[in-house]
């Protein structure tokens, strides 16, 4: 896909992956559409329109709110949308029954009920085009699954299955979907991550990238007509092995778990 003139949305555009996705759509030259809860520093929104986008426009949208979700489809029903980015998230972890309940609701409601809120929305608009890309940003947790992250990773194994299940319905409309198997990115999610596991789970393990050079693999990928972006190196075989030989990667993971 050729990104330039494409209007292009992303949700949790405000910071992390979705700041960097944003000003790589603006490198290419789209108009950029910035869907958060909360606003953007301005500076940034200088930097998109000083990067290339032909507009920058700002969107206050609550994931956590239905009724806003809906109106925001409405909203936008008439208008061209050729990409749109599901890429907020909630990040929960720990001990199962010490994570706190009402958090892993609004995290399951984030991660997964407002990426098929919106991606239901989006469907019979772009079909009746005949083009568009959904891209709907999972995570490694959700095909490597680790104690501690339970939650999570039920949140972002469901965005695996939901985005390569609409796929299939999608063939031969002209719309198609972006899997995104994100690794560990440098972001202030992924700093939290010591926080929720690390007092039973040792991390030594793990690793992240800058944030700049997953969006740029992303986009690659986006205008490649790829249907999933995979992590590369370690990541990539932890994936690999997690899919494929489940136990062995359990194996991996025991001595690094206590109770």
């Amino acid at each position: 896909m050729n990104l330039e003139g494409k209007h292009t949305y992303i949700t949790g555009s405000n910071r992390g992956m979705g700041l960097e996705f944003a000003k790589k759509a603006a490198e290419n030259k789209a108009h950029v559409y910035l869907v958060n809860r909360s606003n953007i520093d301005q500076t940034e929104v200088e930097k998109m329109k000083s990067l290339g986008a032909m507009s920058v426009t700002e969107i206050n949208l609550d994931l956590l709110d239905n009724a806003a979700i809906d109106q925001f489809l409405l909203s936008i029903a008439t208008k061209p949308v050729d990409v749109f980015f599901n890429n907020a998230g909630l990040l929960t972890g720990g001990l199962i029954e010490q994570q706190n309940m009402e958090e892993i609701e609004k995290m399951l409601h984030v991660n997964v009920h407002a990426l098929i809120r919106i991606s239901r929305g989006l469907i019979p608009q772009m079909v009746n085009q005949g083009s568009g890309c959904i891209v709907n940003n999972a995570s490694v947790s959700g095909k490597m699954f680790f104690p501690c992250a339970s939650t999570y990773a039920a949140s972002k194994a469901g965005v695996v299955a939901f985005t390569q299940s609409i796929a299939q319905e999608l063939a031969e409309t002209g719309v198609k979907t972006l899997l995104l198997i994100t690794p560990g990115v440098k972001t202030s999610m992924y700093d939290d991550i010591s926080n929720l596991y690390g007092e039973h789970l040792d991390l030594s393990f793990m690793s992240s990238i800058p944030a700049s050079e997953w969006a740029k693999q992303v986009f690659d990928a986006l205008k490649n007509d790829e249907s999933i972006c995979y992590p590369t190196g370690a990541s990539r075989f932890g994936v690999w092995l997690g899919h494929h030989i489940p136990a062995a990667m359990r194996s991996m993971v025991k001595g690094k778990f206590k109770r």
